[in-house]
């Protein structure tokens, strides 16, 4: 168990770019040329070498790289009931790169009963820590989550299910706060929550944007 305590005077996303190996795998996996537990194992080898390597280097944060993930926030959404998800060859553009980016949108009300598949990948973590690590979890903040679903493309779909968004709020900070506990009685004492829907407050286009 870690002695070491926070706030650290530094500190990285913790988001690293995914190892051939691991996207081979995922590939593999979805193309059924191996089994989930075939890939789950590649996965967690590519794991525990990137928190060797954040060891080596001489941090005292350790993550899993993100690498179980498809995308670093719509794989979270994904595992809250009321969420589904398709690629659709659709994208979004960065620059001069189209990022192949599946539809994600809500199937009905939005909440978590069970335990949320991150808590799980946060064990797999936890267990890597020692004396001199913490073990962080990432996950995409609230806002980002609701976000995702009134994006004017996503607002008709949403409104299938709340003619109140404020009632979606309210049901996305009730599934936060399961999977926050759940975290937490998993042993975990450094969560990060990313977002970078803030960007509409100094976007000058996103007024224009939402109508």
């Amino acid at each position: 168990m870690s002695k070491y305590q926070t706030p650290y005077r530094y500190d990285f996303v913790g988001s690293f770019l995914r190892p051939q190996e691991v996207k081979q795998a995922k590939a593999d996996y979805s193309e059924g040329k191996i089994t989930k537990e075939e890939c789950d194992a590649i996965v967690d080898k590519a794991v525990t070498e990137v928190v060797a390597k954040q060891k080596e280097l001489g941090f005292h944060i350790i993550t899993d790289g993100e690498f179980r993930r498809t995308y670093w926030h719509l794989d979270f959404m994904w595992g809250f009931e009321g969420v589904g998800h398709e690629q659709t060859g659709a994208g979004v553009q960065f620059n001069a790169e189209m990022a192949a980016v599946e539809d994600t949108y809500l199937t009905g009300k939005v909440a978590v009963t069970g335990e949320h598949p991150f808590v799980e990948h946060f064990r797999f973590v936890k267990a890597l820590e020692d004396e001199n690590t913490v073990a962080k979890q990432t996950i995409p903040a609230p806002a980002q989550f609701l976000e995702q679903m009134i994006m004017p493309f996503a607002m008709p779909n949403t409104s299938k299910y709340y003619e109140d968004t404020e009632e979606l709020v309210q049901d996305i900070a009730e599934g936060y706060r399961k999977v926050i506990k759940d975290l937490y009685a998993a042993g975990c004492r450094n969560l990060q929550l990313d977002d970078c829907s803030w960007g509409m407050l100094v976007d000058p286009n996103a007024k224009a944007f939402f109508g």
